[in-house]
C-alpha cells in the first residue's frame, strides 16, 4: 500500500494541474500572438468554406456517402466552433480592454470592436447552420475590419 501513494500523489497533481494548465494563456505571459489568432481565425475560415463546398458536392453526387458526408458537417461545425471560441476567449476576455468612459473616442472604437466581434461570432453561428457561403465571406470581411481596427490602436498605444 505504501508503494502506491507516490502513484497517488502524481496522478493528484496532475489532475489539480490540468485546470492550471488550461488556464495558461489567461494570464500575462506574452507567449501568444495576436497575429497567430487572426492567421487561426482565417484558417478556420477556409476550413469551413471547404467544408461546406464538399457538403453541396457530396450531397449532389448519385451514389452519396453519407458517413463522408457527416464528417464533412462535423468539420464545418468544429471549425465554426473554434472561430466561436477565438473570438470569445481570446479576444472578448483577454484581449479587449474595458475603457475609460469618459473618453468619447476610445469608447466608441471599444463598442466597435465589440460589435465586429460580436457579428463573428453570429456569422460563425449561421455557418454552422446552413451551407451558405454568404456567411464565410461576412467572416472573412468582419475579420478584416477587425483586424485594420484593433492593429492600428496596438501600434499606438506601443
Amino acid at each position: 500500500m505504501k508503494k502506491r501513494l507516490p502513484i497517488w500523489g502524481v496522478l493528484l497533481m496532475l489532475v489539480v494541474s490540468a485546470d492550471i494548465a488550461a488556464a495558461h494563456c489567461e494570464i500575462p505571459c506574452g507567449i501568444y500572438g495576436d497575429e497567430m489568432r487572426f492567421d487561426m481565425i482565417a484558417e478556420h475560415i477556409t476550413t469551413v468554406e471547404k467544408s461546406m463546398q464538399m457538403i453541396v458536392e457530396l450531397s449532389k453526387a448519385a451514389d452519396r456517402n453519407d458517413n463522408q458526408l457527416v464528417r464533412w458537417v462535423m468539420n464545418k461545425e468544429e471549425h465554426a466552433n473554434y472561430i466561436q471560441d477565438i473570438v470569445s476567449q481570446y479576444f472578448l476576455t483577454q484581449r479587449i480592454v474595458v475603457p475609460d468612459a469618459k473618453d468619447p473616442a476610445v469608447y466608441e472604437r471599444y463598442v466597435k470592436q465589440l460589435a465586429l466581434l460580436q457579428q463573428m461570432l453570429v456569422y460563425a453561428m449561421k455557418a454552422k447552420q446552413s451551407v451558405d457561403l454568404v456567411n464565410v465571406e461576412r467572416l472573412r470581411v468582419l475579420l478584416a475590419e477587425f483586424k485594420e481596427m484593433y492593429v492600428e490602436h496596438q501600434h499606438k498605444k506601443h
